[in-house]
């Protein structure tokens, strides 16, 4: 594929003056000897598993530091360049020893393991390979490969492969095993050292454990890359050329293009226009390789590029794309996902060590990212530049980028009414868990940011970067819609200006940032340096309500650019610094307090001259105390909900049983054509679709597709609601239900508002079929 008509602009200069004593076999930094065979972390509150927020992910994780271990606990340390400011929680454990392990206990079944790790650089800088041994009970499983090839970056930015340079980052590295049968609640299962001759050292943040389900079969009708295209599954021979062919056929005959059970060498872009391009699941179907010559060719699955008219009507979907990318280079068109794609969707597709996972060039419509895990970037995890609109990233899991998580960039062309709606966003290296530079209404909300690394912060709404203005319509306004995020030590020191970023944060670099955004209902816990700051240029219309501010490293404002914002209900405790606010614009900056504030406000404000050290405590309490609490246990109010909107559109759905490609996910994806189908002759069923917090149900529409092949058929069903997943009651008994193609294949169902978020249609009949369907099932609060 030909290159893009707009390469990336150089965004960011890192210092290359900052020099850090680390060597290239790794130097470990505030150690203390853990006790045989116990961990002793320092509690630090995780970004997985917050009810209601973020991701709805499959795994369940464990911090090496709270598992069973002989090995030596680093951390907690939040300075940029040293190992352990870069893990989970920022403590890991180095094992450097043969003999020496860290053990996880199971607390659900699993078939399948990732785990994030550690290995020194080689001198060279090409990185080192070695191995782990991994032990169920005590016994020899696998030896596990891992390497520090993907890691280890140098100088100033976009960085180089020289351990010479000074700066070095980007230490972690993640990797994935089945592990060969399901093993119960209680399994131990160890990774353990048998070696240093190939590592001196292996230092183990992490270990995600999950249930991978069966492989997902060829959809009927769907053309096979392997039995009809002739594609290597072994990964031996070059697929690139026959896995276009099937996508082409695929558009042309109409069909589904399905990729099986395989790892396929694909060394360039996989150009995709009106085709739906499938697997077997990400655990399972492998997209991966790189051209051996030209290393500006590498595996990717691409819409053609914007001024190429662009691709539409596409669906990729259950597949994994693993790259090969060792460096930053950000001319070159190395990532997972790319190109323009309008009206299209990637569901569950695992993006790892490509530049980035997806780098949307518009203009482009209507595009979705969704139920996907995007890990070892060495770029941004999304970027939906120039143009990009009525577009979302949603229920997606994003760690260890290169830079930016999730960022929305409007070079030149606006992007208006994008989404990043429940995402966990964690260890981005360089700049911010989620961003947006410029923008028209644009809504971050229900995401959780944690451990932020150097030059960002948490969250980021800024007029900055080339292109952003208000001439060509790309800057910030409307209304920026900021709700119900989960902030965790986010925020960090920027090395260029050498004082510390907050968690939240705004910038108007190229021009006022002037417009309404509002951010509520959220959480903003152990920042590592100010909660809240603004800087450059000047904010103006920033709005706050029902914030809780739970640990700052420094303050809880940093005010450094002239503006106005209002405060209502927001606290603040465990400030670092004795006054709260810093401040030296003075009045030029209007602050216009509601009721029930507390904790971040002072008359006169601090203004030093000097930048205090921050106090980390990883449990964000400066001083001693009552670290934060973790889910919040008192949540915010939620603000009124928009009775207009579907509450059941892409979110998390269980179902009883589903036949061949249809399962319950087909009815929350907000497509009428598409639809669940349980077993048949086996009633009742149900699905069961979590709203993501209790809501005042009042209406529940159910549909099937509205074709008139669609005979017209009753089902008997009854709706029923739950808070807890547990304990269901019915919120409409059972009774039938008429689908009439000529009216629309549609059933309204009012309810009187109990507070639901777990909502539940169970089907015990069906005139039309012997099984219970759904193309859709959508919520509404009014």
């Amino acid at each position: 594929m030909t290159a893009p008509p707009n390469g990336r602009s150089l965004r960011r200069t890192l210092a290359a003056t900052v020099s850090m004593a680390l060597a290239a076999a790794g130097t470990l930094v505030a150690v203390a000897l853990a006790p045989e065979a116990h961990a002793a972390g320092v509690p630090a509150p995780s970004p997985v598993g917050i009810s209601g927020r973020g991701a709805t992910v499959p795994f369940k994780e464990q911090e090496a530091e709270y598992a069973a271990t002989n090995g030596t606990l680093i951390g907690p340390d939040r300075l940029y360049g040293h190992l352990p400011s870069e893990a989970s929680g920022r403590q890991a454990v180095t094992l450097d020893a043969p003999g020496e392990y860290v053990e996880f206990t199971l607390t659900a079944p699993a078939n399948a393991m990732s785990f994030r790790y550690s290995l020194p650089d080689n001198a060279a800088g090409t990185g080192r390979d070695a191995s782990i041994d991994l032990k169920i009970n005590g016994n020899q499983l696998k030896s596990v490969p891992v390497t520090s090839k993907y890691g280890w970056y140098y100088g100033g930015y976009p960085f180089n492969n020289n351990p010479g340079d000074s700066n070095p980052h980007h230490f972690y590295d993640e990797t994935r095993t089945l592990l060969g049968s399901t093993l119960p609640v209680g399994t131990k299962v160890r990774l353990q050292v048998a070696s240093t001759s190939a590592s001196p050292t292996f230092t183990i943040d992490l270990a995600d454990f999950e249930q991978v389900g069966a492989p997902i079969g060829k959809p009927s009708g769907a053309l096979d890359v392997v039995s009809d295209f002739g594609a290597d599954p072994t990964g031996a021979a070059d697929s690139t050329a026959k896995i276009q062919a099937a996508v082409d056929a695929g558009k042309a005959q109409g069909k589904a293009v399905y990729i099986p059970q395989g790892t396929f060498q694909v060394r360039d872009h996989i150009v995709v226009d009106q085709v739906t391009l499938a697997g077997a699941g990400p655990w399972y179907s492998v997209l991966t390789g790189r051209d051996p010559v030209n290393r500006a060719k590498a595996v990717g699955v691409y819409g053609k590029y914007a001024n190429q008219g662009g691709s539409k009507n596409v669906t990729l979907k259950d597949f994994a794309i693993l790259g090969d990318i060792r460096e930053r280079v950000d001319d070159d068109q190395v990532n997972a996902i790319g190109g323009a794609l309008s009206n299209s969707t990637v569901d569950n597709v695992w993006m790892q060590h490509t530049k980035c996972g997806a780098w949307m060039d518009g203009p482009m419509d209507n595009f979705t990212i969704k139920n996907s895990r995007i890990l070892d970037q060495t770029a941004d995890g999304v970027n939906f530049h120039m143009g990009v609109t009525n577009s979302t990233v949603t229920n997606t899991f994003v760690r260890n980028t290169g830079d930016d998580g999730l960022a929305m960039w409007a070079e030149n062309i606006p992007n208006v009414k994008n989404k990043f709606t429940y995402n966990t966003v964690v260890l981005p290296i360089l700049a911010n868990n989620i961003v947006t530079y410029g923008g028209k209404d644009i809504t971050i909300s229900d995401n959780v940011m944690a451990d932020t690394i150097t030059n960002g912060g948490g969250l980021h709404v800024a007029n900055r970067y080339p292109g952003v203005n208000s001439g060509q319509g790309t800057a910030v306004s409307g209304t920026t819609t900021a709700a119900r995020n989960t902030l965790i030590r986010a925020g960090n020191n920027d090395y260029n200006w050498q004082f510390g970023v907050g968690a939240v944060w705004f910038s108007g670099l190229n021009e006022a940032l002037d417009a309404t955004v509002n951010i509520t209902d959220t959480e903003i816990l152990d920042s590592s340096y100010a909660a809240i700051m603004n800087i450059e240029g000047a904010t103006k219309g920033l709005h706050f309500e029902n914030v809780r501010i739970d640990g700052a490293g420094t303050y809880a404002l940093q005010i450094q650019a002239p503006g106005n914002a209002s405060f209502t209900n927001v606290t603040a405790t465990h400030i670092a610094q004795s006054n709260p606010i810093h401040n030296c614009v003075g009045s030029g900056f209007v602050i216009t307090r509601g009721a029930g504030n507390s904790g971040w406000y002072a008359d006169p404000p601090a203004c030093t001259g000097t930048w205090p050290a921050p106090q980390w405590t990883n449990g964000g309490v400066p001083g001693g105390g009552t670290p934060p609490t973790d889910p919040p246990t008192d949540p915010p109010t939620d603000p009124p909900t928009d009775p207009t909107v579907n509450l059941a559109k892409n979110r998390p759905v269980t179902e009883t049983s589903h036949t061949d490609v249809y399962p319950a996910t087909k009815a929350v994806d907000g497509d009428a054509n598409t639809y669940w189908e349980s077993a048949n002759n086996a009633f009742p069923q149900s699905v069961t679709v979590d709203l993501g917090a209790a809501k005042a149900v009042k209406r529940v529409v159910l549909k099937l597709p509205p074709a008139a092949a669609w005979a017209t058929r009753t089902q008997t069903l009854s709706v029923l609601g739950s808070t807890d997943n547990s304990t269901f009651t019915t919120l409409k008994p059972s009774a039938g239900y008429t689908f009439n193609p000529s009216s629309g294949n549609t059933a309204t169902i009012t309810l009187t508002g109990t507070a639901t978020r777990y909502l539940r249609v169970t089907v015990t009949g069906n005139t039309g079929w012997p099984a219970a369907q759904l193309s859709e099932l959508e919520a509404y609060t009014g």
